[in-house]
């Protein structure tokens, strides 16, 4: 377990520590790509690397340790495949938020290893972490600060190793079920740092309406060791004189409106589970409508796929809450963004 600190650095130390890095990326490309290892990452930034990284020169992870997350979390990297072709061209960057209880090393989608225009960063976010910072920080899960870990660290530890365009034009946050959740929470939180958000199959309407969901947040947090108190991340999920205002507070239904102020585009994929309750997808459906509802109460331009039973959506999904659907999501996400990112 690792002691909890705040990381905290001057801009002239960051600059410093970004040149640092950038002025030997062309020798450090030619490298990797020479001897098919990945290609060397800097520590910065509070993130410490444990060993070496694991892969190839395109596909690879890192174990890093930080004082904002106890124990030690994964990033999972995929470089294009003409990344060290151009030793002077950059890429945009889109940031994919797995769901629970997985693990970055675990998102193996072929969707996400055919770009050639762009590098998709694949963060650790806990069995249960929720993208958030805790309320809680001294439970025996120790550290929980998924936030700060992500928007301030992972994103400049990115921009410092690799030969990224570091604008919010050119990076992307999406994410899967409890990600896709992280993904518009994100992009509501700094609205600063993402041109395009995107959930998929998403946990994306918190507020009381959908109490269910509430609870299958606090269920989580409940059902993975070590055990946590339920109101651990956001305080109470009930609402009696305003306790539940945390839940409300990162609820991306009630703050769209943050998101069309920050000029951020906005996908939404979702299924309906075949019609069936025990699958969790039916219930998502709802959030996602309400989603949508906001937006058009807001007159945002979006979009929005619900592809039902999945019968007309390709031919891995069945409409239900899994990466046979998702699979398909990023199929049609991922040219999306490029475009974007090039126009």
């Amino acid at each position: 377990m690792r002691r909890t600190a705040n990381v905290r650095r001057t801009a002239l130390a960051w600059v410093f520590a970004v040149l640092a890095v950038v002025t030997v990326i062309p020798a450090a490309s030619a490298q990797a790509a020479d001897d098919g290892t990945p290609p060397p990452m800097a520590n910065g930034f509070g993130l410490t690397q444990v060993g070496t990284a694991t892969g190839n020169a395109t596909e690879f992870y890192l174990t890093v340790t930080t004082p904002e997350v106890a124990e030690e979390q994964h990033i999972k990297i995929i470089l294009p495949k003409t990344y060290y072709d151009d030793p002077n061209r950059r890429y945009p960057v889109m940031y994919f938020l797995h769901g629970s209880p997985d693990d970055p090393i675990q998102q193996n989608y072929p969707a996400l290893r055919v770009s050639d225009r762009m590098i998709t960063v694949i963060p650790d976010g806990g069995a249960r972490g929720w993208y958030t910072n805790w309320l809680n920080q001294k439970t025996a899960a120790g550290a929980q600060n998924w936030e700060n870990f992500h928007l301030k660290q992972v994103i400049p530890f990115i921009d410092a190793n690799l030969r990224t365009i570091a604008t919010k034009k050119a990076r992307a946050v999406a994410g899967v079920s409890m990600g896709g959740f992280g993904a518009l929470h994100y992009a509501q939180a700094r609205p600063d740092l993402f041109s395009q958000t995107a959930s998929l199959s998403g946990d994306i309407d918190l507020s009381v309406r959908s109490m269910d969901l509430r609870l299958a947040v606090v269920a989580s947090l409940v059902a993975y060791e070590p055990s946590v108190d339920s109101d651990a991340a956001f305080g109470s999920p009930y609402p009696v004189f305003n306790a539940d205002w945390r839940f409300n507070e990162v609820d991306p239904s009630q703050h769209m409106d943050r998101i069309k102020q920050g000029g951020i585009g906005v996908s939404i994929y979702v299924g309906n589970g075949g019609g069936s309750v025990t699958d969790l997808e039916f219930w998502l459906e709802g959030a996602a409508k309400h989603v949508k509802n906001a937006m058009d109460a807001l007159g945002m331009s979006y979009h929005y796929v619900n592809y039902g039973d999945g019968s007309g959506w390709g031919t891995l999904c069945n409409g239900g809450h899994n990466a046979g659907c998702w699979e398909e999501d990023l199929r049609d996400l991922i040219p999306r963004l490029e475009r974007h990112f090039a126009s």
